[in-house]
């Protein structure tokens, strides 16, 4: 009879409520094998074990580009409260897909955003990200291109012709598009940005995909005042000795934790940090679907999660 009537006062008084809407659900969109079957989704509860949700079957199939695949699909919740993605349409295409979702499985028409078309030597557009300038109210991609020549004292550092930079675009509706621009230029091989607000401040976790003369393929981060330009030079790796790429970024419960795809390793790896300089490598700690590759990690609620996944 006690506890019927604790249970009782905690809903009476919302605390009951609150807790359980503020309960957060840790999502992660990843691909399998090449992308052709398009989207996988799983979760957590903690950050560390994430289960693949409809028996690790894809929630959306590529439609859009001459390979359609659905590579590196990066999720974030918008200014409106839809699921915005991006993702890499193809190895060798000069545009990328977009769609959007209000519960994650029932998603808007697909879209090829020719991002870089206007570059006719471009060679890809790899791995894009978005994330949301609540300043100036607008969303900014960006993702990786190589166009041959563009830098070439780096042009013989990485994987045969490609020498990455990072560009990016910004969009209020995701219908006009400004211009695409250099994001972070470096001097070295480039791929997998990824950004993260925090305070007045930006943090970009990028891959350096230098290969020669001494191979790097690691985690760093790069902090600027603002969201689209002004980047300092790296970090040291934030990663070990093995090779990493796709790195994500969520807080939780006062910590950061990266998350990374183990690449050479077939498995997915992660560090955390509380101030974002001293790492701890957690790969053992973590568990992925078998399976899993370059995704991205966003949080719900657990009554969206409820609702949207009907568990």
């Amino acid at each position: 009879m006690k506890q019927v009537v604790i249970f009782f006062s905690l809903m009476m008084t919302g605390v009951f409520y609150v807790e359980a809407q503020d309960k957060e659900v840790y999502m992660f969109s990843y691909f399998k094998n090449n992308g052709e079957d398009g989207l996988h989704l799983a979760y957590s509860k903690d950050g560390y074990t994430f289960t693949a949700l409809k028996q690790d079957s894809s929630f959306l199939t590529p439609r859009v580009g001459k390979d359609k695949l659905m590579r590196d699909p990066c999720i974030i919740r918008g200014a409106d409260g839809r699921f915005h993605m991006v993702w890499t349409v193809s190895w060798g295409e000069r545009g990328i897909g977009y769609a959007s979702s209000p519960d994650l499985v029932h998603w808007s028409e697909q879209r090829y955003l020719p991002v870089m078309q206007h570059e006719p030597g471009a060679l890809n557009c790899w791995a894009p990200e978005l994330t949301y300038d609540s300043k100036k109210k607008q969303y900014m991609i960006y993702w990786a291109t190589t166009i041959p020549g563009r830098f070439p004292a780096t042009d013989t550092t990485g994987d045969g012709n490609y020498n990455h930079r990072m560009y990016y675009t910004t969009t209020e509706d995701f219908e006009q598009f400004s211009p695409p621009e250099i994001l972070y230029d470096k001097g070295f091989n480039i791929i997998d940005a990824t950004i993260q607000p925090r305070g007045k401040k930006f943090f970009m976790f990028l891959k350096d995909e230098t290969k020669k003369p001494v191979p790097q393929k690691n985690i760093r981060i790069a902090v600027s005042n603002r969201i689209g330009s002004g980047y300092s030079v790296p970090s040291k790796p934030i990663t070990g000795s093995y090779w990493a790429e796709g790195p994500t970024a969520i807080l939780i419960k006062g910590k950061w934790f990266v998350y990374f795809d183990k690449y050479a390793d077939h498995r997915y790896g992660a560090v955390v940090s509380s101030n974002l300089k001293q790492w701890t490598d957690i790969s053992g700690k973590i568990s992925f679907p078998a399976g899993a590759r370059h995704g991205t990690v966003f949080s719900i609620t657990e009554k969206e999660f409820q609702s949207f996944f009907r568990q």
